[in-house]
């Protein structure tokens, strides 16, 4: 391979990366005649097979940052062309990529956010990448501002595919209580066939009011080797490690969300707030941490049962809080559908057209389904329960997404099943008492399809069409 960055077909490839926030520096004549340096290409890998890659174009506007004379200036410097000459705006896609080591050949600390212009233009096929110059070592942008973020904007996608990528890149914002997100995926009004990826790789995020935050959308989310790391909010009721809406996938691998905040007094927010339609988790470690303040109280996982999960080793720990705990440690909640009632494939709510038969492991393929491989969990006390399963309602208050009526429906009316298998740890018992939650099973040999991920996800996304 050339040791040039170039891009091969995205089917392929797994490399590129995404993101942004400040303001674009003046840069001197000389530095701005420089030539670009060589950039070693990302290392190659997959992306995940149920993300098509495929029409995906080359970044417009390529811009390389040196690390030792931004340092100097407080602000971007670069080899090559100049961020000056975009006025503020981009169109058809960019990608940053920063000097990775300073002249001590030291990892790049660099003192401010990373500068993104507004993009403008037509949105199909461009991509959004943010990156080191190394594959594998990563660069530091470290202030204490309190409006740092890297915030993607994104507006009225509509049909349009469209992809982010971040890859070797640390947010140390211990400042930033003012942005929604250390990193804000900042894309809306998406329209199905349309499409928004974000791929984020080797990526350490402090900072905001969620360290990530993804707005409701057609929005795919694949996340590995990284460390997510809390809030910074003055307020952390209702701000969280990672908020995700109503998107379409969420895919953790490899990783640790911790530090959520949490006040004496005050509810507090949850580590994972996930209301991914699909949520995949491979060797995830979430914890309630503290960062600056006690642990959460809350649930450490905040899921919809609208929709699937699929779990293979994940790690809970949990400290004690300084207010009253909230039982149970990964909440499957029906309180809100985060999306449209015909985004999903069955009914979202209670009714007389479903009755879960005598035997509900033989209809795993006809409901909302959960299945979790290998957690175990680590407490300051014996949990009473690690899942809870919460019961569908009978109607969407109007105008709202607030499901109304979940203390009034039967248990065989749900149309919702979670398992659970080789559950361990200092816990009383595997799910609540309320719907349909299974420990260690026997699965009937036609439902075995359950175990395999790319199988459970094929089933997940073939129902909406996906």
């Amino acid at each position: 391979m050339s040791r040039h960055f170039h891009f091969k077909p995205l089917l392929a490839l797994a490399a590129a990366l995404a993101l942004g926030s400040a303001g674009p520096g003046q840069s001197s004549t000389a530095a701005q005649e420089e030539p670009a340096p060589e950039v070693i290409a990302p290392a190659e890998g997959a992306y995940p097979f149920y993300m098509p890659m495929q029409g995906l174009r080359p970044p417009a506007v390529k811009l390389f940052i040196k690390c030792d004379a931004s340092r100097a200036a407080g602000r971007e410097v670069y080899a090559g062309r100049d961020a000056a000459s975009l006025y503020g705006r981009v169109e058809g896609g960019y990608e940053f990529v920063y000097e990775a080591l300073d002249s001590a050949g030291k990892p790049c600390v660099y003192p401010f956010a990373p500068w993104q212009p507004q993009i403008v233009g037509p949105l199909q096929g461009t991509q959004y990448i943010l990156r080191s110059s190394m594959p594998g070592h990563p660069v530091v942008f470290r202030t204490g501002d309190e409006w740092a973020s890297i915030d993607l904007r994104l507006f009225d996608i509509g049909r349009q595919r469209i992809h982010f990528e971040m890859q070797d890149i640390q947010l140390d914002f211990p400042g930033a209580k003012q942005p929604k997100g250390g990193l804000n995926l900042e894309v809306f009004g998406g329209q199905r066939p349309g499409l928004f990826t974000a791929v984020i790789r080797r990526a350490r995020i402090f900072g905001g009011k969620n360290a990530i935050f993804v707005p409701s959308g057609q929005t795919m989310l694949y996340v590995e080797d990284s460390d997510i790391a809390g809030n910074i909010s003055s307020s952390p009721d209702q701000e969280h490690t990672t908020y995700i809406n109503g998107t379409l996938v969420t895919h953790l691998r490899n990783s640790i969300w911790h530090g959520q905040r949490g006040w004496s007094n005050v509810a507090s927010g949850h580590q994972l707030k996930d209301k991914a339609y699909l949520r995949i988790y491979e060797n995830v470690t979430v914890a309630n941490t503290p960062n600056g303040a006690p642990p959460s109280a809350m649930p450490l996982i905040d899921a919809s049962i609208y929709g699937f999960t699929w779990s293979n080793n994940l790690r809970i720990q949990r400290q004690e809080p300084a207010q009253a705990v909230r039982d149970g440690l990964v909440d499957l909640r029906s309180d809100i559908t985060y999306a449209a009632p015909d985004s999903y494939p069955w009914n979202v709510l209670a009714n007389p057209g479903w009755h879960m038969p005598a035997a509900p492991l033989s209809v795993l393929d006809q409901v909302y389904l959960s299945v979790f491989l290998n957690t175990s969990v680590k407490s300051y006390r014996t949990e009473p329960y690690v899942f809870a399963v919460r019961p569908q309602g009978t109607w969407i208050e109007p105008g709202t997404t607030l499901v109304k009526g979940n203390d009034t429906t039967t248990r065989a009316q749900q149309r919702v099943i979670s398992l659970a298998f080789n559950t361990t740890g200092n816990v009383g018992r595997v799910y609540a008492k309320e719907g349909w939650g299974f420990a260690d099973p026997q699965v009937p040999a036609e439902a075995r399809w359950i175990f395999d991920r790319d199988a459970f996800i094929r089933h997940a996304l073939a129902l909406i069409g996906r």
